[in-house]
């Protein structure tokens, strides 16, 4: 059996991969549902609010609790998330709120402020940072954004630490370029270049996409040096959805090499079961002998849904570094419900991770109540009755 604190230690950590990954294979089926038809999202326009309650616990971690809420009226939406633990005398106290506001001011400008609160030794709460983005686009497709974060320092006074300025122009019918460039707090209460990114987005007539981004920063002489570059390309095969993504760093000597690599796979059955696969490659361990790339985490996703509400089961393989040879081996798993709930919905997540024993213990288990209405499901058209097949009349054949 290891030693209590080695572990915890691992727990933390098999349980912390798992969370980024749960948060990657999200993102990847939020990706999917951006570039697919989204036929469950209610529709846009309307006044609209509802709050949701999450509460946390587990053996290695002190229970918290996070509130949720948003209001949208007019062109103005609202967004505030309330993060409290657990205090020793057995009540929840506040540790961090965010602020999201958010305002529509045309049809092609908008404006959003975040607005982060943290609380002081005397339970006061106070504003620790605020961002502020503008974005615009154009008719042609054309956007320009600009962002600005500010922070308190011990005095309580705002000065801003960070500034983006991106651009984004369609070079082509089927290319798009974004530049961008980011300022950070040089110590002396101005602002200098600190990175540099370059992002060329280009569609094929297979509908597939092949994204290519390089990231830039000084090198203390006035001159940029490439950072690292970062290729994804996107194919779709009808239900079927395959991305891969290459990351290179440059060695000691400023030439690339291929650093990680990851591939995804998405498919959907017939019976709208949707399956994800997230495959982790990075260059080889000393266990190796060949030096090149081979996967060390596979992330599988199984995602079922109806009109009751949707289960989500995943489950984390990793390589063991000490005998790579022995493949990949399931060590945590998660579970997350959700059930339509009347006009609400009820929520549940647990994770499980696998100790040294191969027993797996929860370590994580989370529910959540929200008066957030379920998605809308969109019903088929219904079909014809004999009567109505009947009444309606023979048509003649179209001409060529």
């Amino acid at each position: 059996m290891a030693h209590p604190k080695l572990h915890s230690l691992m727990v933390r950590s098999v349980t912390h991969l798992l969370l980024r990954s749960i948060t990657t294979a999200a993102l990847g089926l939020a990706a999917t549902a951006v570039c697919l038809e989204a036929q469950d999202q209610p529709k846009p326009g309307g006044d609209e609010s509802w709050t949701a309650t999450s509460e946390k616990a587990g053996p290695n971690a002190n229970p918290s609790r996070t509130t949720e809420s948003h209001t949208k009226s007019g062109n103005r939406t609202v967004d505030k998330q309330r993060v409290e633990f657990l205090g020793p005398n057995g009540s929840y106290q506040p540790f961090l709120e965010t602020e999201t506001e958010t305002v529509q001011v045309t049809d092609t400008a908008t404006r959003t402020i975040v607005r982060t609160y943290q609380w002081n030794g005397n339970g006061q709460r106070t504003l620790a940072q605020v961002t502020e983005e503008d974005s615009r686009s154009t008719p042609a497709g054309d956007a320009h954004v600009e962002r600005k974060t500010s922070s308190a320092d011990v005095n309580g006074n705002f000065q801003v630490v960070r500034r983006e300025i991106a651009d984004t122009k369609n070079v082509s019918p089927n290319v798009e370029e974004t530049k961008s460039t980011v300022y950070q707090s040089d110590g002396y209460g101005g602002l200098a270049q600190s990175e540099q990114t370059q992002e060329v987005k280009t569609r094929g007539a297979d509908d597939s996409v092949a994204v290519k981004k390089t990231t830039l920063s000084p090198d203390g002489n006035g001159r940029w040096k490439v950072n690292g570059v970062t290729e994804t390309t996107i194919k779709v095969d009808g239900q079927n959805r395959t991305t891969e993504e290459r990351v290179s760093r440059p060695d000691i000597e400023g030439r690339l090499y291929e650093n990680s690599r990851t591939v995804s796979k998405d498919s959907e059955t017939p019976t709208g079961e949707k399956r994800t696969t997230v495959e982790s490659y990075s260059v080889a361990s000393p266990g190796y002998s060949d030096g090149g790339m081979h996967a060390n985490q596979r992330v599988t996703t199984i995602r079922k849904k109806d009109s009751k509400g949707e289960i989500v089961e995943q489950q984390l393989e990793q390589t063991n570094g000490i005998s790579p040879s022995d493949g990949p081996k399931v060590t945590a798993r998660t579970k997350y419900v959700v059930q339509y709930a009347g006009p609400g919905t009820q929520q549940s997540k647990t994770v499980e991770v696998r100790d040294v024993s191969g027993n797996f213990h929860v370590v994580s288990s989370e529910t959540q109540k929200s008066t957030q209405p379920p998605p809308q499901q969109t019903q088929p058209p219904p079909k014809p009755t004999p009567d109505a097949q009947k009444s309606e009349p023979p048509q003649p054949p179209k001409k060529p």
